[in-house]
């Protein structure tokens, strides 16, 4: 670690500054101020992400992507921020903002780093649009190889995570008496969903949600004259999203289908050398590493589709407290997260240079 920061200050700073989706600049600040005071080069980007840039410049190049947004309170709740028997507790304690302190600190601890060391705390990554990724695939190289900060525990290396199509139905009929026996609109989209329904059925958890399309009802508004739905699927791999949103095109009709978002499942492989580097980053301080895919989405499936480079999702937190009431991390999770993030970045330029990048 560095010793120019003081890692759990850090994180409870950044816990103390409210950053949900569209208000993120106070805490993209701090960051940067808090660079410069350990004499890191640190910048404010064009779309409000925050990046730190260190090593020496001649060698591979490592993104460590994670972001600065939460979700609203208003969605979520408010977290009160405190410090108790060593857990901070705080909106983004988990997700994410524990994943970016922990990378910030491994990489300022790491400027004789042989390579660039890229780290980024992207806008929006709560959001559809992930307007922060989105700007990193059209500003930056590619890199060799890219690390999503999210929760995985400290022990945990996430491989992959299902893709998303999110589509608004809407469908406007004449205005007709309700014992007319034409088309009504909400009944039209009660048809439209029922059909959505029926091919993509709830799946048992047991039975691997991971390789299952599903699809979520998230709103639902009808008269006799207008309807509107809007539905979430969370697709599989190999899942066509042209091909779907076809499906659903056609089981529309009369009504039209609209996709406001859509990104493709991405999911990686154990035997790249920077899974290889986790795992044997986890070893080191005493764990046991357990791959992971997860069924929701992140910033890996923006830039996966730019960048062919070999991914994975890492950092300390447990995720099924992500969005939740009593969001909180352990300061010994965060810390052996930051330990684990620090192991595998120094593997990784030698096994870059003897194992390639896939």
């Amino acid at each position: 670690m560095s010793p120019d920061i003081d890692p759990v200050g850090l994180l409870h700073g950044m816990l103390a500054i409210p950053s949900p989706s569209g208000a993120e600049t106070t805490l993209a600040w701090f960051l940067r101020d808090q660079m410069h005071a350990a004499g890191l080069s640190a910048r404010v980007d064009d779309v409000g992400n925050l990046v730190l840039r260190t090593g020496t410049g001649e060698g591979p190049t490592v993104l460590l992507l994670g972001h600065l947004d939460t979700v609203r309170d208003e969605i979520a709740g408010p977290v009160p921020v405190r410090r108790q028997h060593g857990v901070l507790h705080g909106r983004g304690a988990v997700d994410a903002k524990s994943p970016l302190a922990a990378m910030l600190c491994a990489a300022a601890a790491r400027r004789a780093f042989p390579g660039t060391l890229l780290v980024v705390g992207a806008v929006g990554e709560e959001t559809e649009e992930s307007p922060g990724a989105w700007h990193l695939t059209r500003t930056l190289a590619a890199p060799q190889v890219v690390v999503i900060g999210e929760p995985s525990g400290w022990s945990g290396i996430t491989l992959g995570y299902k893709g998303q199509l999110m589509v608004e139905y809407e469908v406007t009929c004449p205005s007709a008496h309700s014992a007319h026996p034409g088309a009504k609109a909400a009944h039209l989209a009660g048809e439209f969903w029922q059909a959505v329904a029926e091919r993509f059925p709830a799946v048992d958890p047991g039975e691997g949600l991971f390789h299952h399309t599903t699809a979520t009802l998230l709103r639902a508004s009808g008269t006799i004259t207008h309807a509107r739905l809007r539905v979430d699927l969370r697709t599989a791999p190999g899942t066509d999203p042209d091909g779907l949103l076809a499906w659903l095109t056609e089981r529309a009709h009369p009504g039209k289908v609209r996709a406001t978002s859509s990104v493709p499942a991405v999911v990686g492989r154990r035997s790249t050398p920077l899974a290889r580097a986790f795992a044997a980053a986890v070893r080191e301080h005493g764990g046991t590493p357990t791959f992971k895919v997860k069924t929701g989405t992140s910033d890996m499936n923006v830039v996966a589709g730019s960048w062919p480079v070999p991914m994975v999702a890492y950092g300390p937190g447990d995720s099924s407290l992500d969005h939740a009431p009593n969001e909180q991390v352990s300061e010994r999770e965060y810390l052996r997260g930051i330990q684990v993030l620090g192991s595998a970045l120094d593997a990784l330029p030698g096994l870059l240079d003897t194992g390639g990048g896939r």
